[in-house]
């Protein structure tokens, strides 16, 4: 007796502690509204389902996912035709009796469905005899009708079984549109019967290691794709990249482009000179054939086209599509762009289908009926909007999940407003949404997880949920939503930048504080190669180090870890007058980056210690406050000639005693080609015993790209880091 009574117990308080557990939980994205009720309906063999005749099929998604039969005659769910609500409305309602969940729509049903899904406990097991579901009442809708995700296959192929789990996880966060970006300079990713070169030749790459990378998807695989999208209500958008973007597709088939030249699939990132010839009218006629084949596939009414990133050096260049600005009366090659992209959309619309492009093919004059895709922040999606056209938002600020987290974190997408605040109440009716955006070209699939997850929860609320927003409670939900993304594998990477170095200077010298990531992280640092030491709190320096961080308690496969170079000199915090203006998109830390002591990354421009130039020299003076003595002047310049990034033609240094008469004590002509491979930093430094007050530094910015470059005639950019005096 007194076991039978221990044991009962026990039940009870499990049961207790499950139904409080239940109570806590809560739904990403947030719905419009939730009232939560007192009881569990128990989920188990003794439950029913019951259906209208619409939802065959989302009926049999629910069993799929409770791997049950649902034949039971205790308790029911009902899924109900309600036709008075909107497309993707649904009520959802819990009771100890049963749970309904109401639609007008198959779209709504599985809105509801992936509610109640996300609402069952993650120890539920088809053969437990009781699942407790806390009783609670849901009314909900999206604040927006497109909430997307682009995924790159070009840069690094993805696998179909891989593309799948990223259909189901976007059904289960009401996400319902996977943009696949299919068509690149380093792999055509789609089968075309017609033209069959596409993936012979184009869907293969040979890397810089020699090794061979690739793959393509066959029709059937495109078939299999879409009608598993489609149970699940998510719609697959194909993107097919005109007029550039496409080495792939002039590799396999070289008289698309302006030259005839034969060319390999690029193996390299960045942007490409070889695009299509807009002059050839056969080009047209291949790309008409191609999306004839696209539009079997997809049953979408939207077909993106790309239409950015595309120099205008071969059409300069070339006879035929400069005797094609003639023909049609055209201002210059940015009107022939626009002239190509109408008359793809042309096609495309006598065909059924929407043509979507990105904000570039605004430029020279926007196609009639095209939608926006804004990503050069949201200028594109204002004018857009303005003009009547519909627009989504995937501003690099917020949306480009391929950043890393010390550009975007979970708290900045969470931040993000689709609307712009230019727009007035007519025109913001015309941002239809937004989208994520995952660029491979960083990221194989084994990565594609961790730069998603979690960021993807944020943007799945901003675009379903309602605009008022409270970083908090999301955060919380978050925490309680890990366990669910563990039972359906995603590897998720950390919420914001997991160690983080807050340098201050006070007096000269260095305060150094490691944020964390995590609470509960623990974090060892070491300072030039010493030993290791458990980090409890901020530290001093009154010299150039190199620190590594790294963490200590984790069961990640591969722990953080992160390096940072200070370099203590003279003009340490010292004002930098700036002659000539950084750009706004690349500012580092704004006007104290050059004299904050922090040395910039030799791989990554983007760290937030680099200020960039646009078609501009760099002028900055550099004030010590006092006439002193120093024996050496350094700076360093970044290049990556794929992103345009070029080190200067010549830098100069020039000292005054009073900021008025400068004479220059050093000239250095840069000799690195621009076309030199690779990411990696240059520096000119001047050794002499010299007495000043100011010095001045005038770096002149390479020009207008060579011929030779991918982007030839395009400005570049010229990149700096640290102005040191010592």
């Amino acid at each position: 007796m007194i076991k039978f009574l221990t044991i009962l117990i026990f039940l009870i308080s499990s049961c207790h502690q499950n139904i409080q557990h239940i109570n806590n939980a809560t739904i990403i994205p947030k719905p419009q509204k939730t009232i939560v009720k007192n009881g569990v309906f128990n989920l188990g063999s003794h439950t029913n389902l019951k259906f209208d005749s619409c939802f065959y099929d989302e009926a049999g998604f629910l069993k799929s996912i409770l791997q049950m039969d649902l034949n039971g005659e205790k308790n029911s769910i009902i899924l109900k035709h309600n036709e008075t609500i909107r497309k993707e409305e649904y009520y959802l309602k819990i009771c100890e009796e049963n749970i309904i969940i109401e639609a007008s729509s198959s779209i709504g049903q599985i809105h509801g469905i992936q509610s109640l899904r996300q609402l069952i406990p993650i120890n539920y097991k088809r053969n437990t005899l009781n699942t407790p579901i806390a009783c609670v009442e849901i009314h909900d809708y999206p604040r927006f009708k497109w909430r997307g995700m682009l995924l790159d296959c070009c840069r690094h192929f993805i696998d179909k079984e891989f593309i799948k789990k990223y259909i189901d996880l976007l059904s289960y966060h009401k996400m319902n549109v996977l943009h696949l970006h299919l068509t690149e300079d380093q792999g055509w990713r789609i089968a075309i019967d017609k033209y069959p070169e596409l993936t012979n030749t184009g869907a293969w790459r040979k890397e810089k290691d020699g090794k061979i990378h690739g793959g393509f998807y066959s029709k059937t695989d495109i078939k299999e794709i879409v009608e598993y999208a489609k149970i699940r209500n998510v719609e697959i958008i194909p993107e097919i990249e005109l007029p550039g973007h496409c080495v792939a597709a002039i590799a396999s088939y070289p008289y698309l482009s302006c030259t005839g030249d034969t060319i390999e699939v690029e193996n390299d990132w960045g942007v490409f000179k070889d695009i299509y010839c807009a002059g050839n009218d056969s080009v047209y006629t291949f790309l008409e054939d191609v999306f004839t084949e696209i539009i079997d596939l997809f049953p979408s009414e939207y077909i993106h086209i790309g239409g950015d990133e595309a120099p205008k050096y071969r059409w300069k260049e070339c006879k035929k599509c400069q005797r094609k600005i003639d023909q049609e009366q055209l201002k210059d090659e940015h009107e022939l762009q626009s002239y190509f992209i109408k008359r793809i959309e042309k096609f495309l619309n006598s065909k059924g289908k929407k043509l979507i492009g990105w904000d570039e093919i605004i430029e020279g004059g926007i196609a009639p009926s095209a939608t926006i895709q804004s990503w050069r922040g949201n200028n594109g999606a204002i004018l857009a909007a303005r003009n009547k056209h519909d627009a989504i938002m995937s501003p690099t600020s917020h949306c480009y999940f391929d950043y890393d987290l010390d550009a975007i974190n979970l708290e900045k997408v969470y931040s993000f407003e689709p609307i712009p605040k230019e727009l007035n109440i007519n025109d913001s009716k015309y941002i239809i949404g937004g989208e994520c955006n995952m660029w491979t070209e960083h990221a194989p699939q084994e990565k594609i997880d961790s730069k998603v997850f979690p960021r993807i929860l944020a943007m799945s609320e901003v675009l379903w949920s309602s605009k008022e927003k409270d970083y908090q409670s999301f955060y919380q939900r978050v925490q309680n939503h890990y366990p669910k993304l563990d039972k359906l594998n995603v590897n998720y990477g950390y919420e914001k930048t997991p160690i983080k170095y807050n340098i201050k200077l006070r007096k000269n010298e260095f305060i150094i504080s490691i944020e964390k990531g995590k609470n509960n992280m623990e974090l060892e640092y070491k300072i030039n190669n010493q030993s290791w030491i458990k980090y409890t709190s901020p530290f001093n320096l009154k010299e150039s180090a190199i620190i590594i961080t790294q963490e200590t308690n984790t069961k990640r496969k591969n722990p953080a870890s992160k390096e940072i170079e200070l370099n203590y000199h003279k003009g340490l915090g010292k004002k930098v007058s700036y002659h000539i203006q950084y750009d706004n998109s690349y500012i580092g830390t704004g006007k104290n980056t050059l004299s904050n002591g922090i040395v910039g990354s030799s791989k990554n421009f983007r760290d937030g210690q680099w200020q960039g130039f646009f078609g501009k020299d760099i002028e900055v003076t550099i004030d010590l406050e006092e006439i002193k003595n120093f024996s050496e002047i350094k700076t360093s310049f970044f290049q990556y000639h794929l992103s345009w990034i070029i080190i200067p033609k010549s830098v100069e240094y020039l000292i005054s005693t009073d900021g008025k008469n400068f004479n220059s004590i050093f000239k250095s002509e840069n000799e690195v080609s621009p076309m030199h491979i690779g990411k990696f930093k240059e520096s000119f430094l001047c050794n002499k015993k010299l007495t000043a007050r100011y010095v001045k530094m005038i770096a002149t910015n390479y020009g207008k790209l060579p011929k030779e470059h991918p982007a030839a005639g395009s400005k570049s950019w010229l990149f700096i880091d640290e102005f040191i005096i010592k």
